[in-house]
């Protein structure tokens, strides 16, 4: 499931994976990770050379539990940094730099290959159905109008504002669609959800129905 944020992938993936008794991955979660990694070791987030050469330094582990998701680098749970201001704020420079991306969709296809005994997994992000996993066999791209992506992500967040979050989302909409590596798109085959009108419920269900008419 691709889109980009505040289109609800998150919480529809989540809940998908629930109905289905599948496992779930958020790969958003791994580049936020390697970034909050990246910021406390001091790496100049403008040097794409530095993140380059540090790509493989950080060890990330990942749950798969839709119930109980998460992410831990070197140990340490960063579950609650990665989602803070600062990390949002340059996931999309380290997320740009291809080591990185190389590194961590080795990992997603690892994490989907031992998935698929225990039958399958919902994986969310910007490149699934594009670079990741481009054989699976369901496809959604998910969208919202500006207004519905701000409000949702307002109502997540502390401290902020619609506006503040519609121009944030707009720029990081423009890094993710523009970077030369792997960018933010819809597969020629996958289904596009609009979900502004949608409530949760709503987005899982008719994901649900998409997933029967072609599994």
């Amino acid at each position: 499931m691709d889109g980009p944020s505040g289109s609800g992938k998150s919480s529809a993936s989540r809940g998908v994976a629930r109905a289905l008794g599948l496992r779930y991955l958020d790969t958003g979660a791994m580049y936020r990770a390697v970034t909050w990694w990246m910021l406390q070791r001091g790496v100049n987030l403008e040097d794409a050379a530095e993140i380059a050469a540090r790509a493989g330094e950080p060890t990330l582990v990942m749950s798969t539990d839709p119930d109980a998701p998460g992410v831990t680098v070197d140990g340490v749970d960063v579950n609650g940094p990665i989602r803070g201001p600062e990390v949002t704020g340059a996931v999309s420079a380290v997320s740009a730099v291809p080591e990185v991306r190389r590194r961590l969709v080795a990992l997603q296809r690892q994490i989907i290959a031992d998935s698929l005994p225990g039958g399958g997994i919902v994986v969310e992000g910007r490149d699934i159905g594009t670079v990741v996993a481009p054989d699976a066999p369901v496809k959604i791209y998910l969208t919202a109008d500006p207004e519905a992506r701000a409000l949702r992500r307002t109502a997540e967040l502390d401290g902020t504002t619609v506006e503040a979050q519609k121009a944030a989302m707009a720029r990081r909409d423009a890094l993710d669609s523009t970077r030369k590596a792997d960018p933010l798109a819809k597969a020629a085959d996958a289904v596009e959800l609009d979900t502004t009108p949608l409530d949760l419920d709503e987005v899982i269900a008719e994901v649900l129905r998409l997933v029967k008419e072609r599994v």
